[in-house]
């Protein structure tokens, strides 16, 4: 029997462009592991910069920063081998690369392979392409190195094992949609069933901008058996065993745990999404906009989670529409989950718009503007909370809403992050009723979420008087804009040509005011931003 090989997986939250500071954060790790006996610990792709660093990579000055976190890094790589994941410029080209360095020297250096193009990255924007393997020996174990979609691929795992690579260690920043760990674990399993070779793939975790990444860390043995995982959505490290050709998981201060199901993984990307945005851009706290209906409700639970009652403050905004429901279960809930909460009347500022447009509007017809008028007013009174306490504005509108244009620029949209940006209305009860199924019990108000939705801007209204029911509108729209799916497929499919219709059209001509919506949490394989980039000013006919 030989001796084993403790290999460490550091499951991180950096923040992009802290190069100093992702660098002491994995040198702490790095100290860490040491103590536990470790001789191989193993961080994200780019970890040094964060990912994704975007236009960072183009400053001048970044070459010299990595180089001297890099001498760091060595200099504090005494008994241990850090894996870790970096940018590198050489002869005019620039590297996504990874690096085993040790005892104060470098082992060697890997340059990604396959760079994704797709979805929301845009790795050739930055990136050239690297053409061989890497397989270093640590303590007579040969480790090869992989980085992210090269997994993906089976070309550089075929490589790492033809030049003789026992494990395969494998840098990731793989950021969340739903259903993503499923594809994960099931891609290393056929490489490690095709191979009989074992894999560590090591994520990063946090949310950046409308990115989370869920971390959820895990190794598979080499009978593509899931050995260990690490929690989804929180920092930690777990400890590996290799020996005999294979890997066992070793206790560590942060258990493996069981990937979580569907609802519950959703919601703590939604939680961190939040979370993060606003703390690593410094925000005191969050202000919304709680109206009764159930996205602000679900809305409000969410950044209550996610930083705490004390930092998030709710109005109530009510107008002559809105019902005496609506103010007491946002009342309700306001007490239920601990936040500050207030009521402010738009009345008197609609009437005084009202009043200064009066010649203007002298001879036409009410209609929609009025209404606009409405949500204007409430984005006005939360902005100027926004302006004077340094909260930033929570935006409640949903996926749904933004893809047929339901939503008031500069009303409901004004505001700095969107909670529910890509959650479809139908996942949105979804949530809340998982919400409510918490330990704490029923925190978002039952009759919340049984009562039909409506925007409460006109007397009576409710949302299917605009549009489809939202069992329909919502798998209409995910054909439309998650399989790209074209309208006559959709309508073939088993749905009124008449709603089909109107749904694309509307999804077409929206695209101006998603273009100024603010950025929010991505949760889905197509989001409106980095994943769906269509021209504003087109004559696409969405028909074929």
């Amino acid at each position: 029997m030989t001796e084993s090989l403790l290999i460490a997986m550091a499951q991180c939250n950096f923040l992009v462009g802290d190069i100093d500071g992702n660098c002491d954060r994995m040198i702490s790790e790095v100290s860490a592991a040491r103590q536990r006996g470790a001789r191989v610990i193993v961080f994200s792709e780019l970890a040094l910069t964060g990912y994704p660093p975007e236009d960072l990579l183009l400053r001048p000055s970044l070459q010299l920063r990595i180089e001297a976190a890099l001498q760091r890094l060595m200099a504090a790589s005494d008994g241990i081998a850090i894996v870790t994941g970096y940018p590198w410029r050489e002869a005019d080209q620039l590297f996504n690369c990874a690096s085993v360095l040790l005892d104060g020297a470098s082992l060697g250096r890997y340059a990604k392979q396959c760079l994704p193009n797709y979805q929301v990255f845009d790795e050739k924007r930055y990136f050239a392409t690297g053409d061989d393997a890497l397989v270093v020996t640590v303590d007579g174990v040969s480790l090869g190195l992989t980085i992210c979609e090269d997994i993906w691929h089976q070309e550089p795992v075929d490589q790492a094992v033809a030049a003789g690579a026992e494990v395969i260690l494998n840098l990731n920043a793989s950021p969340y949609h739903i259903g993503k760990q499923e594809e994960r674990m099931g891609l290393l399993r056929q490489h490690c069933q095709r191979h009989g070779v074992p894999v560590v793939y090591v994520n990063q975790v946090g949310g950046q901008d409308e990115l989370v990444f869920d971390g959820a860390s895990f190794a598979m043995n080499a009978r593509g058996e899931c050995v260990a995982q690490l929690p989804e959505y929180v920092e930690g490290h777990g400890d590996l065993s290799f020996q005999n050709g294979d890997l066992t998981a070793v206790v560590a201060d942060t258990p493996a745990i069981a990937h979580q199901f569907e609802l519950a993984s959703l919601y703590g990307a939604l939680v961190l999404g939040v979370r993060d945005y606003v703390n690593k851009n410094r925000f005191k706290g969050v202000v919304l906009g709680l109206s009764g209906g159930i996205d602000s409700a679900l809305t409000l639970a969410i950044a209550v989670d996610a930083l705490g009652a004390d930092r998030v403050q709710a109005f109530m905004m009510p107008f002559r529409y809105t019902s005496d429901m609506s103010k007491q279960d946002a009342a309700l809930q306001a007490e239920k989950m601990g936040v500050r909460y207030e009521s402010i009347s738009i009345a008197p500022m609609y009437e005084a718009f009202m009043e200064s447009l009066a010649g203007e509007f002298a001879g036409l017809a009410v209609d929609t503007t009025e209404e606009n008028l409405q949500s204007r007013c409430r984005g006005v009174v939360l902005m100027a909370v926004s302006n004077k306490t340094g909260y930033m504005v929570l935006t409640t509108g949903n996926k749904s809403e933004m893809a047929v244009g339901y939503a008031t620029l500069y009303g409901d949209m004004a505001g700095g992050y969107g909670a529910l940006k890509d959650v479809y209305k139908t996942r949105v009860f979804e949530l809340a009723r998982y919400r409510n199924s918490l330990a704490d019990g029923e925190v978002i108000p039952q009759r919340v979420i049984d009562r039909p939705p409506s925007a409460e801007l006109a007397p009576g209204q409710i949302d299917e008087d605009s549009l489809p029911a939202y069992p329909v509108l919502d798998v209409i729209l995910e054909s439309y804009i998650e399989r790209d799916m074209s309208a006559e497929d959709i309508i073939a499919a088993g749905f009124l040509r008449e709603d089909v219709m109107r749904v694309v059209r509307l999804v077409d001509v929206n695209e101006y005011k998603r273009r100024q919506a603010p950025v929010g949490v991505r949760v889905t394989s197509r989001g409106f931003g980095r994943d769906r980039r269509y021209p504003i000013t087109n004559g696409w006919k969405a028909g074929i």
